[in-house]
């Protein structure tokens, strides 16, 4: 297939070209060129921006286009904001057979509740609103989803992941954990030991994508694993289990976290304050029945800690806790347990 991929060069991109080349599927890149330029240098790349009023735009395509070119496959892995997202499906709607369009689970409006993906999504008051922020990401990917599907109908894959992880991924919202746990010695685990987790290793994710615009698979797809449930403690002493660590854990309650302004998900990775019992997970049958599998979630541990290990020894962190902030969490428990 020659495939067309937007964006490309930060995690998730990677691993797909990775995967799509070893098929022998022909790539090209559009992209700003500003990012990882040194990978792939065997792939056409062309340089532009998704934003029309930006720069030349995607003009580089809009001329290729016009000279006749055309793709099977067009492979969205950079899509934000609706208008942007808009210009591009409209764009490459007669020169593309299929289009996947990497969403995102937080399209949900309620995600206390087991979601599928029948489950309403999350709307803005003021659609116009193009600015990326906690509160509007969900919205205007949902609305990414709907401008591409309106100018591709029945054409699209719209893949929702959960947190997505493995090699490469530098937001370290789950590195930090094999990272931690390889230190050994006594560990906060964060509120309740039967919290689920839920997470997709990017690889599962984007041999998944690559077999669905193979199959030329179209429609909405929850994509977030493990294939059954998982809970925090099951994970922390599976990592311990892999890593041959040498770790204590003393649980503390999710309130007095919240109380010492611990953040659920960046300070505290994976953490998410649940009610009793614990629940809002997405359910990912629909996925599972269309081919998605999952590796085991040791392998991903194990191959996550040995890329991280490859980083430089001064890499600053963008999520986890210092273990000085983690020590003193831990001091200040044992004091107030005994109060």
């Amino acid at each position: 297939m020659k495939i067309l991929v937007l964006g490309g060069t930060r995690f998730v991109g990677p691993h797909f070209v990775n995967q799509a080349l070893a098929r022998g599927h022909e790539i090209t890149m559009f992209n700003r060129g500003r990012s990882n330029i040194e990978l792939f240098p065997e792939v056409e790349k062309l340089v532009g921006n998704r934003f029309p009023d930006v720069d030349d735009g995607m003009s580089v395509i809009e001329k290729s286009i016009a000279d006749g070119r055309r793709w099977d496959v067009v492979f969205d892995t950079s899509g934000y904001v609706p208008r942007v997202c808009r210009a591009s499906a409209e764009l490459l709607a007669d020169a593309c057979d299929h289009y996947t369009f990497i969403s995102t689970l937080s399209v949900f409006s309620d995600r206390r509740v087991d979601v599928d993906e029948e489950s309403p999504v999350s709307t803005l008051e003021d659609k116009s609103v193009e600015r990326v922020t906690g509160a509007t990401y969900g919205p205007l990917k949902a609305l990414c989803e709907q401008a591409c599907e309106a100018a591709m109908p029945g054409r699209v894959a719209h893949v929702r992941p959960g947190l997505i992880v493995g090699p490469l991924d530098n937001s370290d919202r789950f590195t930090w954990w094999p990272h931690r746990m390889a230190q050994g010695g006594e560990t906060l685990a964060p509120g309740r030991p039967d919290g689920p987790i839920q997470i997709i290793d990017v690889r599962d994710l984007t041999e998944w994508c690559l077999d669905l615009a193979e199959q030329r698979v179209v429609g909405v797809f929850n994509a977030v694993g493990p294939a059954s449930r998982v809970t925090m403690q099951e994970f922390l002493h599976g990592c311990k289990i892999v890593l041959g660590s040498e770790n204590t854990f003393t649980w503390v309650d999710q309130q007095f976290l919240i109380d010492r302004q611990v953040s659920p998900y960046t300070e505290m990775p994976l953490w998410v304050p649940r009610e009793d019992p614990p629940y809002g997970t997405a359910q990912c049958q629909k996925a599972m029945a269309a081919g998605l599998k999952f590796r085991p979630i040791g392998d991903t541990i194990r191959d996550t800690l040995a890329w991280s290990n490859t980083r430089a020894a001064d890499h600053r962190w963008r999520a986890g806790m210092t273990i000085e902030r983690e020590t003193e969490i831990l001091v200040a428990w044992e004091k107030a347990k005994n109060l």
